[in-house]
């Protein structure tokens, strides 16, 4: 479930009946959310699905620029790996953007272990791991995984978050552009039938 504000406040893994890893729809913040936004208050945010996708798109409007958020999961490659993969767009001037993530499974009551990776963080509860990925630095921030960026027109930054089993090693990296053209192409084709 993604917010206006930018926020994935709800997500159960790896099933849609599992435990929740953000459940700050249910709580607060505290509950878990991974949220993805402008640092200022933006003026205007509007939403759109793409055409004959379940790809979403949430355009914020600051005083500075506005910029493009992309979400999407794509087909999982394997039964035991799920993915959600958040694209920031620059789409007119500069706008300042802050990542959030605070992992709690099991509806908010576990608080992860989480490690620094070569690629990102991962998280680990029990048998649940979640992994991280961005192209800056993700840093440690008040029991919160959080970065600060700045986007500029036609500037755009992947994020991938991938869950998988905690005894199984990390999934490799991947394309997020790929996986978003390939996501796409797959609804379309589904929507044609």
């Amino acid at each position: 479930l993604v917010g206006r504000d930018g926020a994935i406040d709800w997500m159960c893994v790896p099933r849609f009946d599992s435990p929740a890893c953000f459940a700050a729809l249910l709580g607060t913040p505290e509950n878990g959310h991974w949220t993805v936004a402008p640092r200022d208050r933006p003026q205007s945010i509007q939403r759109r699905y793409v055409d004959d996708t379940l790809v979403l798109e949430t355009t914020f409007e600051t005083d500075t620029g506005s910029v493009r958020l992309t979400d999407f999961m794509p087909l999982a490659p394997e039964d035991d790996v799920i993915d959600v993969v958040r694209i920031a767009t620059g789409l007119r001037g500069q706008v300042a953007m802050r990542i959030e993530a605070r992992f709690r499974f099991d509806y908010g009551s576990i608080i992860p272990w989480v490690r620094r990776t070569e690629h990102g963080i991962t998280a680990f509860a029990g048998a649940n791991a979640v992994h991280m990925t961005a192209p800056f630095e993700l840093r440690g921030e008040g029991w919160s995984t959080v970065a600060d960026f700045t986007l500029v027109e036609g500037q755009s930054v992947p994020m991938a978050l991938t869950w998988f089993s905690s005894f199984k090693r990390p999934p490799d990296p991947f394309d997020p552009q790929a996986q978003l053209d390939q996501t796409i192409r797959w609804w379309r084709g589904w929507c044609e039938k």
